[in-house]
């Protein structure tokens, strides 16, 4: 990875790092343009103050828009979205083999590496 994809990545992970930015993006992901209000409400626990900063960051990086609709995702905020969205099948698994994992005693594991 060059000097230059590197540092676009972690501009792009610094953004999403904020609280409540990947919520906001999996909120929108369905298309459909939600107000503020219910834009709150489906993130849930943020507050209007964080979740107005999230936004003019979200819309500053151009993920974001407001149309006469509400908020929604720009194109790249959907591709963005469609790409995390291939995160759910790891995360499926990986929450299965935890718990399994949990399931274990201790001292049933056997010597950790």
């Amino acid at each position: 990875m060059s000097a230059r994809d590197n540092t676009a990545v972690i501009q792009l992970y610094t953004l999403l790092e904020a609280r409540y930015a990947l919520r906001v993006i999996w909120a929108l992901s369905d298309g459909h343009p939600q107000t503020f209000r219910l834009l709150q409400d489906s993130v849930g626990g943020v507050t209007p103050n964080t979740l107005n900063t999230r936004l003019k960051e979200l819309r500053a990086a151009r993920l974001v828009d407001h149309t006469g609709d509400g908020y929604r995702l720009t194109s790249q905020g959907a591709d963005l979205a469609r790409r995390l969205s291939e995160v759910q099948p790891f995360a499926s698994k990986w929450a299965h083999q935890q718990a399994r994992a949990a399931a274990v005693p201790l001292s049933a594991r056997g010597p950790m590496n």
